[in-house]
Order: structure tokens, then sequence, then C-alpha cells
């Protein structure tokens, strides 16, 4: 009996350990790391709660989802290395945890990311139904997260905003510059019981409404003692604001950092300006690099060369821990904006902008030798700052109803040349050998046409003493001259030899120009407009700088030279072989005697020689209209060829010297400049 019951015991104590205990098969630590991370790996932080310790969610998934949205997250690769075997203990039985090295890569918004840490996993035993069931689970930490933030602390993201490039002339002057600017604003508690008065003086003085005011401290955010910005200046001159900062006892400024303009009106239409995004603009823009906050460049080289300018935001993820520097987890660096150095010369700008003292038109300037532009202007023009420091619907309604537009950009417009074209006829019929500039015409009288014509009529502004030959044609400007001599070259002749001088082509400039046409269709094949042509009349239509550009090759022995706006462009040729240097000769006397003794002496000045031609457009609606609006040109150098001036003013025909206004203005501009 006593052996049956000792067998009896064994039996069902084995049963019972086989049974009633019986464990399933565990699974490795390993594993289930690998899951954790390949949930990791795919942004699944709710399936990572859930083989986390005790963690509350708002801690984990929240956390979680909200640091890699906002550094937004990318690319995200985890490995892990087995523990060193003599580390960890090899009895499985007393195996508790088991620390794994983890490395963590990613890219963010400020850059790559890597680190180094460590994950634990700890084994977890539940009993379900007589049965344990053996698990792991990761000890979490935000260290995992970033190991900066282990032992608490949040993450944050800075931008850094870059420095907008510069814009200097060739001397480096500053033509757009980021300088101390002023944020003009009130102190509500410096009111006094005059306060409705004051408040009006302030809103007299910057060009504000008192509503405007008002609402600025009806904010929320402000208290007695703020600071209440209402608009920023450009400079505390305007007005006398600093006087009125001493007077008026609320009203006071802040110095920041702003663009400023400070040749204003005379660069305008070259250099543009920077202005609050609008929302249409917004929606053609890359929103990864703008939003509704920022400027960008409106019109002239701030719009053209904005990529350059703007420069590229810098970001900085940091660590950040109560009472502590922060700690930076990656950067990416700011690129300040690229400056420009330009070819223009401010003080040539200057001269040409207040020589045509706001009359409608528009002057270029250049150095023939090099081609670089000295000079664009436009007239009339507009203050480039009030577009970023308080431009009044007054104002903006202004220009935009101002018969002589201000805000139509004529330097990269074209127009009818009238006579100052002769010299490029001259060049072509001289080159081409249709031209003998010792063969005189005979013209008789102040008209003329060819049989057959009708009652279209070219006239000439005066009779000749005798033949007339190109030298003679070019002093007096004779229009009848030149238009039978195209008729003699013949419309192949001439358009192959204003193709040459670059017209029917876009032209090669930094800056956009419209492209210079020969007539409406390409061709001069009706025969009045053949004639037409020869004289500046007919379809031509050349840009300022254009004309300017031609007249080079009369001083470079044929050459014209490529057109540069930035200093650090290489000079190089753009047409070549358009006249021979004893030709160019010929021509370069002819225009020192336009200017002493024919239509140009308004520009013959005792203290510069100049040498150039006048010139007078017609613009007619038809061959056979008679009067309506005449545009005056004339194109100058001084004779040790250091410029080329060429200017056009609207509206001449109500002036008594005609052309030979512009002729005035062009050489008081020459006088005028720097040695």
């Amino acid at each position: 009996m006593k052996q049956w019951a000792l067998f009896s015991f064994i039996f069902f104590l084995s049963l019972f350990l086989i049974t009633g205990c019986q464990k399933k098969e565990e699974v490795k630590p390993e594993e289930r790391l690998q899951e954790y991370v390949e949930h990791w790996e795919a942004y699944d932080f709710k399936a990572m709660h859930e083989m986390t310790e005790t963690v509350g969610k708002e801690a984990f998934i929240d956390r979680y989802e909200k640091i890699y949205h906002d550094i937004d997250v990318e690319n995200l690769q985890i490995s892990f290395d087995m523990p060193d075997p003599e580390s960890e203990n090899n009895e499985e039985e007393e195996i508790e945890s088991v620390h794994y090295p983890l490395q963590v890569k990613m890219d963010t918004i400020a850059g790559p990311v890597s680190f180094d840490s460590e994950i634990e996993m700890v084994k977890t035993v539940e009993v379900i139904d007589e049965q344990e069931t053996v698990n792991w689970l990761v000890n979490w930490n935000e260290g995992l997260i970033f190991p900066q933030i282990k032992d608490g602390g949040t993450i944050g993201i800075k931008a850094v905003q870059p420095a907008r490039g510069q814009i200097y002339d060739r001397n480096r002057q500053g033509i757009a510059i980021n300088e101390s600017i002023y944020q003009m604003g009130v102190v509500p508690n410096q009111f006094t019981e005059n306060s409705d008065s004051e408040k009006q003086q302030i809103a007299d003085l910057l060009d504000i409404t008192l509503e405007e005011i008002e609402s600025q401290l009806n904010q929320a955010w402000v208290q007695p003692q703020h600071f209440v910005p209402l608009k920023v200046v450009p400079s505390l001159e305007q007005k006398d604001l600093a006087g009125a900062v001493s007077s008026i006892k609320p009203l006071t400024y802040q110095t920041i950092v702003g663009r400023v303009y400070p040749f204003g009106e005379a660069a305008a239409h070259l250099v543009g300006y920077i202005a609050p995004i609008t929302a249409e603009k917004l929606d053609e823009l890359d929103n990864d690099l703008y939003n509704e906050n920022d400027l960008i460049g409106y019109r002239g080289l701030e719009e053209l060369f904005e990529e350059q300018l703007r420069g590229e935001e810098g970001l900085v993820i940091y660590a950040q821990k109560e009472g502590q520097e922060p700690v930076t987890i990656a950067e990416k660096k700011v690129i300040h904006g690229k400056n420009l150095n330009l070819t223009i010369d401010i003080h040539v700008q200057n001269e040409l902008y207040y020589a045509l003292n706001g009359e409608a038109g528009t002057a270029a300037a250049i150095n023939p030798s090099s081609g670089e532009v000295l000079g664009l202007v436009s007239s009339p023009s507009f203050d480039p700052n009030a577009f970023l420091y308080g431009l009044s619907s007054a104002t903006w309604d202004k220009w935009n109803n101002d018969p002589d537009t201000p805000l139509l950009n004529r330097f990269a417009s074209t127009f009818a040349p009238g006579s100052v074209f002769k010299p490029i006829t001259s060049a072509i019929g001289l080159t081409n050998g249709s031209i003998d500039p010792a063969e005189g015409l005979e013209i008789n009288g102040l008209t003329w046409q060819k049989e057959g014509w009708g009652n279209y009529r070219i006239r000439r502004v005066s009779e000749s003493n005798g033949l007339v030959d190109l030298h003679d044609a070019l002093v007096r400007s004779d229009n009848i001259y030149f238009a039978m001599q195209a008729l003699g070259m013949g419309e192949e002749a001439l358009v192959t030899g204003m193709k040459n001088f670059g017209i029917g082509e876009d032209f090669p400039f930094t800056y956009p120009i419209q492209t210079s046409t020969i007539s409406a269709n390409g061709s001069l094949e009706n025969e009045v407009l053949l004639a037409d042509t020869s004289y500046g009349q007919g379809e031509v239509q050349m840009s300022a700088l254009h004309l300017a550009s031609s007249f080079s090759a009369i001083l470079n022995n044929g050459t014209i030279m490529k057109s540069s706006l930035l200093m650090d462009e290489e000079a190089s040729s753009w047409k070549e072989g358009l006249i021979s240097s004893e030709h160019a000769s010929l021509l370069q006397n002819a225009m020192r005697d336009v200017v002493t003794s024919g239509t140009g002496q308004d520009a013959n000045i005792s203290s510069v020689e100049i040498a150039g031609k006048t010139g007078t457009a017609e613009l007619k609606q038809s061959q056979t209209q008679t009067g309506g609006q005449e545009n005056g040109w004339f194109v100058g150098y001084p004779l040790d060829g250091s410029i080329i001036i060429s200017m056009m003013i609207e509206h001449i025909e109500e002036k008594p010297n005609g052309s030979g206004y512009v002729a005035e203005k062009v050489a008081n501009a020459i006088e005028n400049l720097p040695n």
C-alpha cells in the first residue's frame, strides 16, 4: 500500500507539472524588439504604445506624432545590435531584461539627424487559465525620441531669417540696402487730456487715419505702458518726425532693420521694390519657400533676382530644459542673399533722371568700349519706399491716373527713333557700298516724292544749297537724302544691314528689354515704308539702350560690345564688322558738326566737346496724317568716347527748338558728370 501511494503521488505531480502549469513557447526579446522597430519605422505609434511598459497615451502617441510632424521626419531608419554576451546573464531563467545598443537616423526640415542610444526590453510573465505567457516590452523613455530630452524637456524649432542681398552701383554706393528704419508708434499712458488732438496730429504726420490708430490701440494685447506700432518710415527727416517725437508726448519710435532705396525715384524702375506678398502672388509660388508674412520683390532687379537676393531660411531644431541653455539637435545653416554689384554709376543715373525733370521720357548711358551700362532711366517715376512703408490709396490713384504713366518703364520699351537712326542707315550704306560719301544728290525744295506715290511726300527741315552729300545730309538731317539712298539701296540690303545691327533679334541683356523691330512683319516691301525707315520713321522701333549700343559701333570701328549690367560679367562683343575705321571716322566728324553747326547746336557747350545726332519721331496713325505727338531724341557723346547717352522726351511738338531741347539736356548731363 505504501508503495502504491508513493507511486500515485509521483504520477499526479508529474501530470500537474506537465499540464497544469505548462509554459507556451517563449518569444525572444530581439524578436519583439524587431517588431517594435518595424512599427517605429512605419510611424505606427499606436502599435508601439501597445508594446511599451506602462506609459500614458498622451505622453507617448501624441508626443511622438507632434514632434515628428513638426520637424517633418522622413526616411526614418532604426537598427540595433545584439548585446555583449558577457554583459548579460547567460542563464535564461534568470534574465529579466536585456539592453540593446540602438542606432537612429532620420531626415528633418533642418537636415539629417542620427544618434546612438540604448533600448531596454523587459520580461513580463502573465498566468492565464493556469498557463504562463512570457512577453517582452519596451521600457520606454523620452530619450528614445531624442537623447537630449531623456530627463525631460521640450523640442523646439527656430527659423533664422536670411538678410536680403543688397544692390550696389559700380562704386559700391548702395541702391537697395538693408538699413536702420523707424517703427513709429505710441505709448497709451503717455496721451494727455488732449488725446483726441494728439491722435489727429499723429494721423496727419504718418498719413494714416484716426480709425487705424484706434484699431491698433484696441488690440487685446495692448497694455498702458506698451509700445503700439503704427507705421514704419525709412527716415525721421520726413515731415520732421524727430521734432514731432519731441513735441507730441505719446509719439515715439523703435529702430529696426529694413529695406531702403536711398535714390528713390531716380532708380525705381531699374531696381524695383519689395513689398508684402499678396494672396494672388502666393498662389504662384512654392509654399515651402514663401508664406503670407513674407516680403517679395516686385518689378525691376528686386523681382528679376528674387531668388539670389532672398537667400535661404535657416532652421534649428533644439532641446530646451527649464533653466538651461538650448541644445542644438540639427541645424540648417541660413544662407544670406547674394549682393548684386551693378555696372550702373549712380551719379550718371541721377544726372539723367534729373535732366528729364519729370517729363515723360527715357535715357540710357553706356561705356562704348566695354558695353557696361552706366544708367537706365524712366521718367516720370515713383517712390519705391512707399510700397514698403505705407502707400496711401490717394498716391496709388494718382500714379495710376497720371497721363504721363509714372508706373510705365520706358527704358525697357521701344519707340520710333526718328532721325537718330540716320547714322545707322549711313553705316549700312557705307558698308554695303550703296552710299558714296563723296557723291552729292540734287534735291530741290522742302518736299519730294517718287512718281506713283500719290499724295504722299517726304519733307526735310531745311533746303540745301547745291548737291547734298552724306556729311551735309547728317548735319542738316535731310530726310529726302536718306529716302533716296534707301530706295537705291533696296529692301534686301537695308533689312540685312538692320539685322546686322541686331534689329529684329532679342537684345542680349540681363534686364529684359523689348526687342527692336524692323517693321510689323519684318520686311520693307512697300517703297514708302522703305524710304521712311531710312530716317527712323515707318515702323522701325528701338529702345534707348539699343540705340546707344548701335552708336558705339561708330566709336569702336564697327564693333558693338554686349551690354552688361553686372560687374562680374565678362566683356564680349555682340556685333562686329559693321563699319570700317575710315567710314567710322567720317561719321564721327559729321556728328561733331551736327553739334557745332547743324541741328544739335543746343549741345554745343564750351566745357565739353560733344558729338551726336538729333531726331524727331512723328507718331502718326497713317502716312498721310499731319500734326500729332512728336518725340524728341538725342544720342550724343563727348569726343573722348567715354560715354554715350541716348535720351528721348515725349511731346516736344510745342518746344521752340524741338529735339534741340533734348540735345541741351544731354549736354548738361555730360557736363555735370564727375571726371
